[in-house]
């Protein structure tokens, strides 16, 4: 079975450093990548590496007589909104690393399997794809906190999860373990900076336990800096899934 074909949409820093995690996947090969500058570092090294790069814009990919099977856009949630059905009526599927939201959330590790025929799959955020893990709890809340320390600091996450006071530790502290392992084969920089530390009801919490987690996301450095792992999470999110979507393809037929 052949690679299946993708464009990406959004020559900036994360459409050029998921270009380059795409190049390493066996699955998915990136033919396209269109944006509006025709000045873009990101155009200029899709050509160096021989794909077709335009800064004609999705009227230039969608008008190509040679559609991708997959497309990553990269843009802003306000184009991929008006994009979207453009490629839904094309046939083509969407991953989407915008806040636009068209699409049902997705994790690789927790959900993907059960949204891979979604037309328009939404990666969330970078905060998502770190912790939040669409897990399906009842009520969440997000706290962004931005630090422009110079130098610039990892990413890093806590994560606390009110749990019922009988609930198995164990249990969890392994499902805990499994889950970051499976998000550090697509991020290797993805660490628990600590085991998971578990606490009794309190004030803050009457009539729940908690469970607390750490984490830290170090970025791969492909074109994006080290330090940048919200973003690095965001692009190697997006080709895990391009990754998992393009092996479980169909074998095409040939006469």
């Amino acid at each position: 079975m052949g690679k299946a074909t993708a464009a990406i949409v959004g020559p900036g820093n994360i459409g050029t450093d998921l270009l380059a995690k795409l190049r390493r996947s066996d699955h998915v090969e990136v033919r396209y990548m269109v944006g509006v500058n025709p000045d873009s570092d990101g155009l200029r090294r899709a050509r160096e590496l021989g794909l077709e790069a335009s800064a004609g814009g999705v009227d230039r990919l969608l008008g190509r007589p040679e559609r991708p099977d997959l497309v990553f856009e990269a843009t802003s949630a306000r184009a991929h909104a008006a994009h979207a059905p453009r490629y839904a009526a094309a046939g083509i599927q969407a991953v989407d690393l915008t806040p636009a939201a068209v699409g049902p959330p997705v994790c690789p590790p927790v959900n993907l399997e059960q949204r891979r025929d979604a037309p328009n799959i939404n990666m969330i955020t970078c905060g998502g794809q770190a912790t939040l893990q669409v897990g399906g709890a009842d009520r969440g809340k997000a706290i962004i906190v931005l630090n422009p320390v110079d130098p610039p600091m990892i990413m890093r996450d806590t994560v606390f999860c009110a749990i019922s006071p009988d609930a198995d530790q164990a249990a969890i502290t392994e499902s805990v373990r499994a889950t970051a392992a499976e998000v550090a084969r697509y991020v290797p920089g993805y660490t628990l900076r600590a085991e998971p530390q578990f606490d009794p009801p309190g004030d803050l919490w009457p009539g729940w336990a908690r469970v607390a987690l750490f984490l830290e996301v170090r970025g791969n450095g492909d074109y994006l800096p080290p330090w940048a792992g919200n973003l690095d999470i965001m692009t190697a999110a997006a080709a895990r899934v391009g990754d998992l979507l393009a092996s479980s393809r169909p074998a095409q037929v040939t006469s």
